[in-house]
């Protein structure tokens, strides 16, 4: 059964690349992670069912490479879970997966995103005597380079504590869904982390584990165009094509221009968020050209009134920004455009906004 998950971290040797809901603040709220807290009493069930729901994810935002993202508005995967007397206390089962592509995933829980985070939820929250059955609603494309495996994971997370009470933090369940991402995609942050946190989140330091929200004022309009094209970029291809080494240029370069996003998402800069966003001299010049067209997107896309336009994740979705939401549908009509033409790509474009929420209830049922 294949799974659709990104390969292991490789981290750039040399000068390399970092290993991988409240009032507006300009000021970036630290999330550390460094120790493993377990519930010491088993908790009892507070709802028979839950439904939740994790948004899609950009990740590296162009210089950010594994230690940037955030999560989109409007796009994502659903997950429910219940109370099931037929599985074995203390485990979890997998009864169904929807949506396109769902025959491509695994049911078994040790080798599904969902169903990874979920068991180490219950590890958490030391659940010993009752077994959950999960739902996974599939919302998001499979390898899109959108957080398709961080989603799942995040959703699953939220919704065996809601379940419980809701006893673990926000860092235990960014924990728990990198635990998912460690097993099947690799140990990094920059989609599971904006995926249950919302927003802007950068990656301070994986080891340990610190994650910094970054607030962008909520006063700003900023849309993001996503166009994704009917194509496969398979992570472990696109991670391959990285540089084994960097020169020293090209890494002060790239430091300056993620300082400069940074900067940018804090201020509610839009245009100089753009221009950071299309800065990438490592990462993004090795894997556009293994996607059809993609050179030729990002330049209609500024052409079109972009204030920048890159790769998302490891693709093939390329994604750009702006301030009006009209705009971005001429933008993102463009930017199809060029798949068609330059890629010979058939491709679909949306616009959204930022997410600041992250994974969250969509409902429950009472015991």
């Amino acid at each position: 059964m294949a799974i659709f998950c990104q390969s292991p971290f490789k981290p750039i040797t040399a000068l390399s690349l970092p290993k991988p809901h409240q009032p507006h603040k300009t000021q970036p709220c630290l999330v550390k992670c460094s120790k493993t807290h377990l519930v010491s009493t088993e908790p009892e069930p507070v709802f028979t069912s839950v439904r939740s729901f994790a948004p899609a994810t950009v990740a590296n935002l162009g210089p950010g490479f594994d230690f940037l993202g955030c999560a989109v508005d409007g796009l994502g995967d659903h997950v429910s879970a219940r109370v099931d007397p037929s599985v074995h206390p203390g485990e979890v089962s997998i009864s169904e997966i929807s949506g396109d592509n769902a025959k491509k995933l695994s049911k078994n829980p040790l080798w599904n995103c969902a169903g990874i985070a979920a068991i180490e939820v219950m590890r958490r929250l030391g659940v010993r005597s009752v077994g959950l059955s999960l739902t996974l609603e599939k919302g998001l494309p499979l390898g899109s380079g959108l957080g398709s495996s961080a989603a799942s994971a995040a959703a699953a997370a939220v919704a065996v504590n809601e379940i419980f009470g809701a006893r673990l933090s926000t860092e235990e369940l960014v924990l728990a869904g990198l635990k998912s991402e460690e097993k099947v995609s690799g140990y990094h942050a920059d989609n599971v982390g904006p995926a249950i946190m919302g927003g802007f989140v950068l990656i301070r330091s994986y080891e340990p584990l610190e994650l910094l929200s970054l607030k962008f004022p909520a006063e700003k309009e900023l849309f993001f165009v996503l166009a994704s094209p009917d194509f496969e970029a398979p992570t472990k291809k696109m991670r391959a094509a990285l540089p084994a080494e960097i020169g020293m240029p090209h890494h002060v370069w790239n430091s300056s221009q993620a300082g400069a996003l940074v900067a940018a998402v804090l201020q509610g800069d839009v245009e100089g968020l753009g221009r950071a966003l299309s800065s990438d001299k490592i990462v993004e010049p090795r894997r556009a050209p293994l996607i059809p067209g993609m050179e030729a997107v990002k330049r209609a896309a500024i052409e079109a009134g972009a204030f920048g336009c890159t790769i998302s994740g490891a693709g093939p979705t390329a994604v750009a920004v702006t301030d009006d939401e009209a705009r971005g549908r001429a933008i993102g009509e463009r930017m199809v455009g060029a798949f068609m033409v330059e890629g010979k790509l058939r491709a679909e474009a949306v616009v959204r906004r930022l997410d600041r929420v992250g994974a969250r209830l969509v409902s429950s049922i009472p015991r």
